[in-house]
């Protein structure tokens, strides 16, 4: 952790989505995913009273997902054959590629909060095979306040092999404390969403905001108002135009309807075999 008494990086943007049940959808690839690429889409999550909805089988080809549980959770299943429960703390990775269904619910636990997010992939990845990841939390490096979701920071560095030069960081400070992010080189696309409390950039962020910050590899210096927990992300620039299908991102035209061909076959195999 580095300490600065200076915002380097400037907010050019800053929303706080739209909230459906237990979601607030904060980016899509039909907006803010286009200047943010590879991040192309984030959900935070948040629920309380123990539901037990959740969201039924969908499919995705294109994308990787990553969702991050911060508090209670959540149940898993795909049609690589996994299911499970993903617990506080820990994370699910789903690399999609040409093809995959998945689908969970919202756990038994009195509250969730958490976020997901998607990934354009590229054109090396966005047609391979669908492979999943579920890290445990004494799976997940940490080096001060930072868990590393994807990348590294510090002496930490993440399990999942990145599908291009990427950080994903989940940032927990206490009331009054600062750090720095410095992104790594060529890093020019950086945000940061916040899931609980409140903190200064200097501009106030609370709870529940996604920020964007300006095109550069400049610094950017965190100042909590009161506890608070966050993500950051940072990366290379998706150099591909956002080619988008219902539930698919893809490079190009001819992968989209490849893609999405897939995921047909795959859920008519699914469809055959229910019970």
């Amino acid at each position: 952790m580095s300490l600065s008494a200076n915002t380097n990086r400037r907010v050019v943007h800053r929303t706080r989505g739209q909230r459906h049940g237990p979601v607030t959808r904060l980016m899509s690839p039909s907006d803010l995913g286009e200047v943010l690429r590879p991040f192309v889409f984030l959900d935070l999550i948040e629920t309380a009273g123990g539901s037990t909805g959740g969201f039924g089988l969908h499919p995705h080809s294109g994308i990787a997902t990553l969702t991050w549980i911060m508090e209670g959770n959540v149940s898993y299943e795909d049609s690589t054959g996994e299911t499970g429960k993903i617990p506080t703390g820990g994370l699910e990775w789903m690399q999609a590629g040409g093809g995959v269904w998945h689908g969970g619910g919202l756990g038994d636990s009195a509250r969730v909060r958490g976020f997901q997010l998607w990934l354009a992939l590229p054109p090396s990845l966005e047609l391979g095979p669908a492979r999943s990841l579920y890290l445990k939390p004494d799976q997940i490096e940490r080096d001060g306040p930072v868990a590393v979701l994807l990348g590294r920071w510090g002496s930490a560095v993440s399990a999942i092999a990145a599908p291009s030069p990427i950080d994903y960081l989940s940032v927990s400070l206490a009331a009054g404390e600062r750090w720095t992010y410095q992104p790594p080189d060529q890093h020019t696309v950086a945000w940061t969403a916040i899931s609980r409390g409140s903190l200064r950039l200097p501009a106030a962020l609370q709870a529940g905001e996604l920020a964007i910050f300006d095109e550069s590899n400049a610094p950017i210096d965190f100042h909590a108002e009161t506890d608070v927990e966050l993500v950051v992300g940072s990366a290379v620039k998706h150099p591909h135009d956002l080619v988008l299908g219902r539930y698919s991102v893809h490079t190009s035209a001819e992968a989209l309807r490849e893609g999405e061909a897939r995921i047909r076959q795959i859920g008519s195999r699914l469809r055959a075999t229910a019970p």
